[in-house]
């Protein structure tokens, strides 16, 4: 390894195990932000994000089939101070994990697991483990851009719950600080220097009762809608409208018999009712225009009862089909999801919990959502969504919204852009890998949102490899804001310096701290607290606020003993 290697040895770094988008965010994120420097391990420097990562500063490479013990001795796990394993395999992950402890039982695992349910609990048998899903961290995002709202933000302190709101819609006195101005047709900006001009707040709750009140009277919003847009699309069009016909005729019979025939309108709704019940007699003394009217009234009565026999069985039947099948049939108002991989299956869970009607796309049938998808009756069509065909297939123009989330870019490009093309006022809420990409198409195409899963999960891995508590991420359009807990370091630039020196407009803003001597916790902080050792602030911050500050909490000197 030579005399970098063995230097690299001899002090605490980080360690990070991957080649795809979320480790090359990831070791960004550490090199660039907080200035660690990180050893990656990966199959090979040519393939994948691989390049990418050999290029940035401060990063050395292991090119290593597999994460063995040899790879690991040669990237010095036994002294590092933090491994990060993200690929995409949870089985591979905890053997990998298992094999790194044995060399460093010290060591800081941060885990990537789709199946948080294992995660939790492998987590219980490591000590000083995080388990973080790129997948749950980024799909609130997806789904509050398909539906148009805010992502469900909300983080729990201690004895207090905070989430994001719109000034409009929380009282003066229970808003913490700003998040962003949203107002502008420009970007929003983040955490502005006046606070008053934020309309998007981060909020105090009443209780943990104003947060479930919240949620239950939107899924009650939710699932009558889609209730109405089931019964519209259940029927047959061309049976509902010869019902709607039959029905139009017999409330023309009654104008008929009050108008012409003379009778009041009670009596005339009587006849009417009786004459399509088939209780219609005979009387010669009427005159021309009423025996007319009583023919027709009779006629449409008899007419009406098999034509709604009929509407009505043939929706049952078309919904038994289709539910049998595993086809859609006709709907309108409900969301498009392309693909079922690990964030498509996060994203259509999350939109069924909501009472949001879903119509899946999916290309493989032994896709890791499918069987989710399946179990909670949600129509699945399978096909390129490349192809317009398929995307009509899931009624993709009549759809409030389409979500393309599969792995390849160029099939969610495709699909947004036939999604567009069938309807300018479609929701269009794209994955894009590259985050740099996914901004400029989203500008330039006219696509709604368009959002990088690993720059949105990234901040939060990094947190952690760094022993920094990630409390929250709040994404605002393109960007995302942090809130995590930073305990104050003896020797660090923050020891001794008053709490409102910390924050920075657009950059970082302190709302919360424990204090060291008291262990109280404040909430918001007092700006004119001095802080020191041992102390920790509960921040909101930008990602490069978040590693400006982490940078100045820790020691700069050994301190005296």
């Amino acid at each position: 390894m030579g005399i970098e290697g063995e230097q690299s040895r001899r002090r605490p770094h980080l360690v990070v195990c991957g080649d795809d988008a979320l480790a090359y965010q990831l070791v960004e994120e550490l090199v660039t932000r907080i200035g660690d420097e990180v050893t990656v391990i990966l199959p090979s420097v040519q393939r994948n994000h691989g390049p990418r990562i050999a290029a940035l500063p401060k990063v050395r490479v292991i090119e290593a089939p597999d994460l063995s013990e040899t790879a690991f001795l040669a990237a010095g796990v036994e002294q590092a101070s933090a491994l990060a394993l993200v690929g995409q395999d949870d089985v591979g992950n905890i053997h990998a994990a298992l094999r790194a402890q044995e060399l460093n039982s010290e060591l800081r695992l941060v885990i990537r697991f789709f199946n948080m349910s294992l995660g939790h609990r492998i987590r219980a048998l490591f000590p000083g483990c995080d388990v973080l899903s790129d997948a749950a961290t980024a799909a609130p995002s997806f789904v509050a851009g398909a539906l148009g709202e805010l992502a469900p933000s909300y983080v729990r302190l201690p004895g207090r719950t905070l989430y994001v709101a719109r000034r409009s819609e929380v009282a003066a006195d229970r808003v913490i600080c700003g998040l962003a101005d949203t107002r502008g047709a420009k970007k929003p900006e983040l955490l502005p220097t006046d606070q008053d001009n934020a309309d998007l707040v981060l909020a105090l709750a009443d209780s943990q009762a104003t947060m479930v009140d919240a949620a239950t009277h939107r899924r009650l919003r939710n699932l009558l809608l889609t209730l109405r847009w089931r019964v519209a699309a259940s029927f047959n069009r061309k049976l509902g409208f010869a019902t709607l016909g039959l029905f139009a005729l017999l409330g023309l019979g009654t104008v008929l018999f009050a108008t012409v025939g003379r009778f009041s309108w009670g009596e005339a709704l009587y006849l009417t009712l009786l004459d399509a019940a088939g209780a219609a007699q005979p009387d010669p003394g009427l005159n021309t225009l009423n025996k007319i009217t009583q023919t027709m009234v009779t006629i449409v009565g008899i007419s009406i009862i098999p034509v709604v026999t009929a509407t009505v069985v043939d929706a049952v039947v078309s919904s038994r089909l289709a539910t049998a099948l595993g086809s859609p049939r006709p709907i309108a108002g409900h969301v498009v999801v392309v693909g079922l991989g690990n964030v498509g299956t996060r994203v259509v869970a999350l939109l069924h919990d909501l009472g949001v009607p879903v119509v899946c796309v999916e290309s493989d049938e032994g896709a890791r959502g499918v069987a989710l998808a399946r179990r909670i009756g949600l129509p699945i069509v399978f096909g390129d969504a490349s192809r317009e065909d398929t995307l009509r297939a899931a009624y993709l123009g009549t759809s409030r919204a389409l979500v393309a989330v599969t792995n390849n870019d160029v099939t969610n490009l495709e699909a947004a852009l036939h999604g567009r093309a069938m309807s300018k006022d479609l929701r269009v809420v794209l994955r894009l890998v590259d985050s740099d990409f996914a901004e400029r198409v989203q500008r330039n195409f006219g696509i709604t949102i368009s959002r990088s899963v690993s720059y949105l999960a990234a901040p939060e891995f990094a947190a952690a490899m760094l022993g920094r508590q990630v409390l929250g991420t709040i994404p605002v359009g393109r960007r995302v804001l942090l809130i995590a807990e930073v305990p104050i370091h003896a020797g660090s630039q923050l020891e001794g310096v008053a709490t409102d020196t910390v924050n920075a407009p657009r950059q970082a803003q302190v709302i919360a701290l424990r204090r060291h001597t008291t262990g109280n916790f404040q909430l918001p902080a007092p700006g004119d607290h001095v802080l020191v050792s041992g102390d920790r602030l509960v921040v909101l911050a930008t990602r490069a606020g978040l590693g400006r500050i982490l940078t100045r909490s820790v020691a700069t000197s050994t301190p005296p003993s």
